[in-house]
């Protein structure tokens, strides 16, 4: 094993104190690349940590990546594929043989195994199975045989079960005997009926307190929380939260104990569900969302949401021009419509996202939303009298115009509040119907606070200043 001083020698120490890698130690991968150079690169990629691997693979350009694996891929550990992103492991899985990929997964956990092979090429996934040992590659197809994101395809398969009428020091014996087949880590022993119905568990702290002849029912702590092998890894990772589990037992529709899933699964899902809502809510899909992504990527996951926002920005520019008469008779009004737009716009994102991460964490429900909705409506309306008091202020000194200051002032406090009310109630009106309120709620926020505010100060200035 690698020592601390050689894993952390390709570190460097960024903001916050994160450590990451040093740009340094990236260019000497890249300048072995270009040498060729196969045992330089063992001597720089094999002791790292397998995250620290992957990461460097992630920030090196395709080519480069290609080129690594194509001379050390067989060498790397099998963990260093498991941390890759699914883009660039698909990407590298098309570049090793079947039967480099078939060992690879053997080495792996269940759950990363099921993981890695997921992301194999259909045409190639036949062949990679071939290569793997019997036993396992039973496991990996019944992994694979679940649907994506949910609990059967991210369970862990090995486990530690134990029958309700044994001892410590019986569920010790057996753990040292069969030793091989043990998860790498657990952190509770899951007590069984004759079926292989979890009754409870015992937590590893009074295990090993408690003396040999202790008998585990005493240990037990009754099962309160059994994830369905089919349920969606979102809410998975909700019940973890929820009930501040380490980890849980996944059970089939006969309550069978199958598997479980432990928390560093549930940190990935978390971090994997948290940049896909971020990316959402900015009008980016999922795909193109990496570093070294391709040009062509990158529009094919965004071209599509700026199609909606174009569309939605020429309805707001035809609210526009019904008014042109105005704004040509009052060119002052150009200068402050951007603003009351602007304002709009920031408050109905800040209404958005605070909408999006309480629907995501359960804590906007149907029995709380009317007094959620007041509480954001008044924020908006209580922003837009302060925000439209100043405006207007500003705009009576720039413009030494009453009417101007006054449709200013009152236009925001319309916008605002309008923002506040869509910034709530669009992400609750597409949850309602079954759409992901993180995906599509930007464009149509802000076109509500885009027409809005352009119609209210408009219309308003044009009664105000011209009737």
């Amino acid at each position: 094993m690698a020592s601390q001083a050689t894993r952390s020698a390709h570190l460097h120490e960024g903001g916050a104190g994160r450590h990451d890698i040093d740009p340094a130690f990236v260019a000497r991968v890249i300048g072995c690349v270009g040498d060729r150079d196969a045992p330089g690169l063992r001597a720089l990629l094999l002791p790292l940590h397998p995250a620290d691997s992957a990461e460097v693979l992630h920030q090196v350009a395709p080519d480069i990546r290609a080129a690594v694996v194509h001379l050390i891929g067989a060498d790397l550990d099998a963990d260093v594929y498991a941390e890759l992103s699914v883009e660039t492991r698909e990407e590298v899985l098309k570049l090793l043989p079947a039967r480099v990929v078939g060992r690879l997964l053997a080495e792996l956990d269940s759950d990363d195994a099921a993981a890695v092979a997921a992301d194999v090429d259909e045409e190639q996934l036949d062949e990679v199975l071939a290569n793997v040992p019997d036993e396992d590659r039973a496991v990996l197809e019944q992994s694979l045989s679940f649907e994506e994101e949910t609990a059967g395809r991210l369970m862990q398969r090995e486990f530690v079960a134990a029958p309700e009428h044994w001892s410590v020091g019986d569920a010790i014996d057996h753990m040292r005997k069969v030793g091989d087949d043990l998860p790498d880590r657990f952190f509770e022993i899951y007590i069984v009926d004759p079926a292989w119905r979890p009754l409870g568990a015992v937590a590893l702290a009074p295990f090993l307190k408690a003396g040999r002849q202790v008998p585990l029912l005493d240990l037990m702590e009754p099962a309160q929380v059994l994830i369905r092998s089919d349920m969606d890894q979102e809410e998975v990772a909700y019940l973890f939260s929820k009930y501040h589990l380490h980890s849980a037992p996944v059970v089939d529709e006969g309550g069978r104990i199958k598997g479980m899933i432990t928390l560093d699964d549930i940190v990935t899902v978390v971090e994997e569900e948290r940049g896909e809502d971020l990316l959402a809510l900015a009008g980016v899909g999922t795909d193109g969302d990496n570093a070294g992504d391709s040009v062509v990527g990158n529009l094919r996951a965004r071209t599509p949401w700026l199609a909606v926002n174009l569309f939605t920005a020429l309805l707001a520019s035809t609210a526009i021009s019904m008014f042109e008469a105005t704004i040509e008779e009052i060119v002052a009004l150009a200068v402050l419509m951007p603003i009351v737009a602007s304002l709009g716009g920031n408050t109905g994102t800040q209404t958005l996202a605070v909408a999006v991460r309480a629907l995501a964490q359960r804590d906007l429900t149907a029995v709380n939303a009317a007094r959620v909705i007041l509480r954001e409506v008044t924020t908006g309306s209580l922003n837009g009298l302060i925000f439209g008091l100043l405006l207007a202020l500003v705009a009576g000194l720039w413009f030494q115009s009453a009417g101007i200051s006054l449709a200013v002032g009152l236009a925001v406090v319309i916008n605002l509040t309008a923002a506040g009310l869509a910034g709530i109630l669009v992400p609750l009106t597409l949850k309602r119907f079954g759409a992901d309120p993180a995906v599509a709620s930007s464009v149509f926020v802000t076109f509500v606070t885009d027409l809005i505010g352009f119609s209210a100060f408009l219309g308003l200035a044009t009664v105000i200043l011209l009737q």
